[in-house]
């Protein structure tokens, strides 16, 4: 991937900086979705053609890999890759920051609580949870 420039800043939105990334990055990282029907199933509802070219574009970033479904072998199931899981705490501070701005968030009350007061323990649990479901399958 080409850099438009090395800032930090640009650099992360370059692999990550869009609305729909971080959106298929939340549905694998906090709701279990693995399949391309499931992400197009969330509520934003993302068109097909978009989905396609955020799924290539983390994948060729090294945050998502795809692979063949254990279950239904003609399907492909996406997973986070160790760089994808690492961002775990960028997206903890989104839940964070958006927990404390919307006042209609549907968050879940004690997952705010938990990522506000002892986010160390909950990105530790976390992780390991996202290593054994994405790394090791």
């Amino acid at each position: 991937m080409k850099m438009k420039s090395h800032c930090p800043i640009n650099y992360s939105l370059e692999h990550f900086g869009d609305r729909w990334s971080l959106l298929i990055i939340r549905d694998l990282m906090f709701n279990g979705k693995r399949h391309y029907n499931e992400f197009l199933e969330s509520a934003e509802k993302i068109s097909t053609s978009v989905l396609g070219d955020r799924l290539k574009q983390l994948e060729e970033a090294d945050i998502i890999n795809k692979g063949k479904d254990e279950v239904k072998k003609s399907r492909i199931k996406y997973s986070l890759t160790r760089k994808g899981i690492n961002m775990l705490p960028i997206m903890l501070e989104l839940v964070c920051w958006s927990g404390k701005y919307d006042s209609e968030s549907d968050i879940n009350d004690d997952f705010l609580t938990q990522a506000n007061n002892e986010r160390e323990k909950l990105i530790q649990s976390t992780t390991e949870k996202l290593e054994n479901e994405h790394l090791m399958n």
